[in-house]
């Protein structure tokens, strides 16, 4: 049986979203300096992914319009998804059992300097994410950050598996407005894989 076979529902995932799939799901998403992680629970299929994109909530997790936007920050959105399959595997998660990957973080403002790299919002949203999940006792499987190009990402929940194409900077416009869908050539991700950016 081929992988698309087994999909139930597909998702595209919008900047300050989070995704929970119980059901066999393909999450589709664009990265700019935004992060992806991912986190696959291997005993249970349940996989879930975030789009975040600011490095740190500061309190700002709520506004007057009475939603949760703690999803746009990394480290309350790592959290949240944590949180959220505790309460959907209703158990408690050992990190040994979680695949992490982690996506995004481009300087899209192009600099030559160090300094501005490191100022950059992508680079700190790599930092951002990696000192969370540090303090969660989970270790990254895989992850493709930082560069000056964009990234389309497809997350399958129930396998962990993600696609990654590298964009060029007119394709993330045209991708988040919807236009050229083709993902060819599509790079897959996997532990093993040589050359894997962490």
């Amino acid at each position: 049986m081929r992988q698309d076979d087994a999909i139930s529902r597909e998702i595209y995932l919008r900047p300050g979203e989070i995704y929970i799939g119980e059901v066999a799901s393909r999450v589709t998403t664009v990265l700019g300096s935004c992060i992806s992680v991912t986190l696959f629970h291997q005993k249970t299929g349940i996989g879930a992914i975030c789009h975040a994109l600011m490095p740190a909530n500061n309190g700002k997790g709520s506004s007057g319009d009475g939603r949760n936007h703690n999803a746009r920050f990394v480290d309350s959105a790592i959290r949240e998804m944590l949180f959220g399959m505790m309460r959907t595997i209703r158990s408690g998660i050992r990190p040994v059992d979680m695949e992490v990957k982690l996506f995004g973080g481009a300087a899209m403002v192009i600099g030559s300097r160090e300094k501005m790299r490191e100022a950059s919002v992508g680079y700190q949203n790599v930092a951002s994410a990696r000192r969370v999940l540090e303090a969660a006792g989970l270790k990254i499987a895989a992850s493709d950050v930082g560069g000056t190009r964009g990234r389309k990402i497809i997350f399958f929940t129930h396998t962990g598996e993600v696609l990654l194409k590298r964009l060029n900077p007119h394709e993330i416009s045209d991708q988040v407005c919807g236009i050229g869908a083709k993902l060819d050539p599509v790079q897959p991700m996997s532990n093993r894989k040589a050359g894997a950016r962490k």
